[in-house]
């Protein structure tokens, strides 16, 4: 046993049971079933071109040097991203926790109980500081919450303004550059026209439907935007205030000036740097908008007992339902970051912020004062935490950069200085330094700094906040630790058993991939240093990008998309760019087989395309001659077809390179979703199947955890002719000599989280990643197998073989009075998350183990699931009070005086032996759905009805 390869480590089954699971399924060997699983014609020749897999230490010891490389400057950059003090407790107990950090999206609220009021908490801190009515689970960040924004005030245009395609949308010129790009990017597609202006001269014409202020402005500035809303108002026009939320524990919040939404970043509520990402975006409007708004929403409701219950509500609105008529995407959130900063605000409580707020803007006032003393103008009238100087700059860069520090230099003569949390009398005292040196002159050492608030008195906050029980009751590091773990408690995660969701590959997520994450010379670093700051960071990028190349077998790769679903959008709008360059502006026709994930339609939607559904067959694959029928249709229009491959059934389609070449050959392009990329890495490719674009889930297939449902990296590969329209940043150009403008805020994305797939990669090495693909195919062929009998499997390919993922078929269970939701509730008693439930079809279970699990884990699981099938078997249409119906059941239920249930209490928890060894208990019944849709609450209760009791 080589005891040093990480690949033994990740790849679950060990060399015998590899033997004893191909037994199991008739195969001789590995190659037999991948050949029988996968089209020979798309077979790889030769193993994929990566360095040699790395052991665990030897990786520990790159990474660390590679660090180094990056230089820890003390960065006062700003531009909406600011060093934060990470609490050691949240560091310790959610961000280095797998308790945490290996949970998934929380669609069965009874085992995500914890995450579920993590998240609420954010939402309710979101709504308070903002002033707002509601708020949502997070997004992506800065730049796409403003453009989500956007999109939600265009529409809600009224009824007149539709009619009339009002379509013209302000922007202050006090926006954030990187914002503004994303907010270009994501308008010309919908039809918005922007106008870019000094909103101090905005004449608020009727062509308007909406505008978007920075609060405060990029360089520090704050403005009463009081007049400015409610003339804009009176003119129909609907305002988005980009907002500081640190700042609003001082400063007015825009919800009080009237605003429509409020957004911004939650970066600094105690969320590391790491080069631009994973952070919290919120954002918060109008209870009246609530059906237009962007991502997913935790609410209050209750279960069977009328007991408190979370959940997340309105959660299938978008991507599901409304398709390709949908304005946004569900899969926009980073849930573990918005965990974090939520955990923040309940370790601080509000009056922790107003002393953070309070002190970091008298260390910003003191040094305003500091520098006009030593005779430098500094032009912002009021301000929060950022000051604009007038100097030579090249005299101060020089100095500062010696200093190792930076600041964000605006032209050849003026300088912007944000100060942050970090901030100390010591580091103002350096900085006025470094400014007296260029100028010649002496400073006074600063001993005490000003309490003088520098903005007018009618922009200062009045209004209280958090005053919720549970911000006021948890700031001693041993209560926070015990709430955290109470939490956690409530949640099932991979660290209690396999959660076998079919497309989203809930794989290992190594430690030693994650513990880069927590080094400084990693996750300390502003996005917008310059390049030789971070060189460690551009050799680990590049590297990254070379390998999803050889992988993909595609010319070049961004980096810069922070979900799978912002993927599927940066592919189109890179196809869209490449069309326009050959003067085909009118190509905007997407093919979409109506088997295709519900993020695939809606994103087309976003990109300004028209969706053409395709058919598929009765055994799932796509319609060939449909297909055909309909390229040939649309061959003037046709922009690109989306496909999954394998498809969404499981199932390599032996015809996919006759589907690409119908679609080349009538002028398209194709986009490949690479939700199930887990089945092709070393066996097949993208290029190979004929596809131009694709995205990848570094969340799935490469080991990003999901984090309860973010962070997540999307990022695409495509083909040579499409490299030079990879997307840039106004701030750091990146991408293609064509590059479309910003697809995240960004230069590369969620770079932190990089290191985990860049990790994954090099340990596991070609053998390693083709091994993993191979297993997963066994581990789901295993499974197939073993339930075979008890579940019919739905979709298979030419010879009988699953690829990564399988449906079971469960619809004719309704004669017996069984819902697929019954089988997901009741596989919580036996300790397990259930598979993806009805997609992609209605009344079915997609079930996807990877390559993680080992023959034990399967074997429990296939043991549950046939548990189960025995007691749909022993159940009637005509009654209701059965186990799988009342499931799942709850330690409450067990231990009541009162049992009045036709089984026993055995039955009910303990239906398996294993399961006593290590129960997991759902902390309530089954959620009500519709109750709290009707009744929609998403904050915290108010404190009194804590008093109450």
């Amino acid at each position: 046993m080589k005891t040093d390869a990480f690949a033994l480590r990740h790849i679950g089954p060990r060399e015998s049971e590899i033997q004893q699971m191909l037994k199991t399924i008739g195969a001789e060997t590995i190659d037999q079933l991948i050949y029988e699983t996968l089209p020979d014609n798309i077979r790889l020749k030769k193993p994929l071109d990566l360095d040699p897999a790395m052991t665990e230490y030897e990786y520990s010891n790159h990474i660390q040097q590679l660090g180094n490389k990056n230089k820890m400057f003390q960065s006062y950059i700003g531009l909406g991203y600011n060093q934060a003090i990470i609490p050691a407790v949240i560091q310790r107990n959610i961000f280095e926790n797998p308790g945490w950090y290996t949970a998934y999206t929380p669609y069965q609220a009874e085992i995500a109980q914890g995450r579920l009021e993590a998240i609420l908490n954010f939402q309710t801190m979101v709504i308070e500081l903002t002033g707002m009515e509601i708020a949502n689970a997070s997004l992506l960040d800065e730049g796409t919450a403003a453009a989500e924004a956007m999109a939600l005030l265009f529409d809600v245009r009224s009824r007149d303004q539709k009619k009339n395609n009002i379509n013209k949308f302000f922007i202050s010129e006090e926006i954030l550059p990187q914002t503004l790009s994303v907010l270009q990017t994501r308008s010309a597609p919908i039809g918005v026209e922007l106008v870019i202006g000094n909103h101090e001269n905005f004449d608020f014409s009727t062509e308007f439907f909406g505008a978007i202020l920075q609060y405060p402005g990029k360089f520090g500035q704050v403005y009463d935007y009081s007049d400015f809303i409610a003339k804009a108002k009176n003119n129909e026009i609907k305002v988005a205030v980009a907002a500081d939320i640190l700042s609003l524990a001082k400063l007015t919040p825009p919800g009080e000036m009237g605003a429509a939404v409020v957004l911004g970043t939650t970066q600094r509520f105690g969320i590391p740097l790491g080069y631009g990402g994973p952070h919290a975006a919120y954002f918060a409007t109008k209870d009246e908008y609530k059906r237009s708004m962007p991502g997913r929403i935790i609410g209050v409701t209750i279960d069977t007992d009328g007991n408190r219950a979370l959940r997340m509500a309105l959660q299938t609105r978008e991507q599901h339902i409304k398709r390709d008529k949908a304005t946004s995407n569900i899969c926009t959130a980073q849930v573990l970051l918005s965990v974090m900063a939520g955990m923040y605000a309940v370790y601080h409580g509000p009056k922790g912020l107003r002393y953070i707020a309070n002190k970091l803007h008298a260390l910003t006032a003191t040094l305003a004062n500091e520098l006009q003393k030593i005779g430098l103008q500094q032009t912002n009238t009021a301000f929060f935490d950022t000051i604009v100087v007038k100097t030579d700059v090249k005299k101060v860069k020089e100095i500062a950069e010696n200093n190792e520090i930076n600041f964000y230099y605006i032209n050849e003569n003026t300088v912007s200085i944000s100060l942050n949390e970090t901030t100390s009398i010591a580091d103002v005292n350096k900085i006025v330094s470094i400014f007296a040196s260029a100028n010649n002159t002496q400073a006074t050492a600063i001993e005490t700094i000003s309490e003088t608030n520098h903005f007018p008195s009618n922009l200062a906050r009045t209004s209280g906040f958090l005053e919720h029980d549970i911000f006021n009751k948890h700031h001693s590091e041993t209560d926070l630790m015990r709430y955290i773990k109470k939490l956690e408690r409530k949640d099932l995660s991979l660290n209690h058993s396999m959660i076998s969701l079919g497309s989203c590959t809930m794989k290992l997520n190594a430690a030693s991939e994650m513990l880069p994450l927590s080094y400084a010379n990693w996750n300390n670093i502003h996005p917008f240093a310059p390049l030789d700051q971070a060189q460690g960071y551009q050799e680990m990028l590049s590297k990254l990008e070379q390998q999803l190349n050889v992988i993909t077998g595609f010319a070049g790769t961004t980096l810069q998309p922070n979900s799978g679903a912002q993927g599927e959008y940066a592919g189109l709008m890179v196809i869209r760019a490449y069309h326009q360059s050959c003067g085909d502006h009118h190509r905007n026709v997407a093919l979409i087989p109506s088997s295709a994930h519900g993020t695939n339609p809606a994103s087309a939607a976003m990109a300004g395309m028209k969706v053409i559904v395709t058919k598929t067959l009765e055994n799932g694959n796509i319609d060939v001659e449909d297909l055909r029928e309909k390229a040939i249709q649309h061959k003037d229009d046709l922009s690109c077809l989306m496909i999954t491959y394998p498809s969404t059934h499981g199932v390599f389609e032996s015809a996919i390179c006759e589907i690409t070449q119908i679609i080349h050959e009538n002028g398209g392009q194709v986009y490949m979703d690479g939700a199930n990329m887990n089945a092709q890495v070393g066996l097949t490719n993208p290029a190979t199947i004929g596809a131009d674009v694709c995205h990848l889930n570094l969340h799935k297939t490469f080991s990003i955890p999901h984090g309860g449902g973010g962070p997540g990296v999307g990022p695409i590969c495509v083909a040579k002719h499409l490299v030079p329209f990879l997307p840039t940043n106004p701030v750091i150009a990146t991408g293609g000599e064509h590059a479309i403008s910003a697809i995240s805020a960004a230069p590369w994305g969620s770079a932190l989280v990089c290191l985990i797939s860049y990790g994954y990669i090099s340990m596991l090495g070609a053998e390693g990643v083709t091994k993993s693909t191979e297993i997963a195919i066994l581990n789901a062929n295993y499974i197939k197998e073993k339930l075979n009998g008890h579940y019919d499997t739905l979709y298979s390919g030419e010879m009988g073989r699953a690829a990564h993922e399988m449906i079971l078929e469960c619809r004719p269970f309704k004669q017996k009075g069984i819902e697929v939701t019954d089988i997901a509730k009741r596989l919580m008693d036996y300790g397990f998350h259930a598979p993806t439930v009805s997609f992609p079809v209605a009344g079915t279970l997609m079930i996807e183990p990877t390559e993680s699990e080992n023959l034990e884990e399967l074997d429990r699981f296939c043991d549950a699931m046939i548990s189960i099938r025995k007691e749909i078997e022993a159940s009637t249409l005509e009654d209701k009070n059965n186990v799988l119906k009342n499931s799942p059941h709850t330690l409450a239920m067990l231990t009541a005086d009162v049992w009045n249930f036709p089984y026993t209490r055995e039955q009910a928890a303990f239906p398996l032996e294993y399961i006593a060894e290590n129960k997991f208990w759902p902390t309530v019944r089954r959620a009500d759905d519709a109750y709290g849709d009707r009744n929609l609450v998403c904050s915290c209760a108010p404190i009194e009805a804590y008093m109450e009791n």
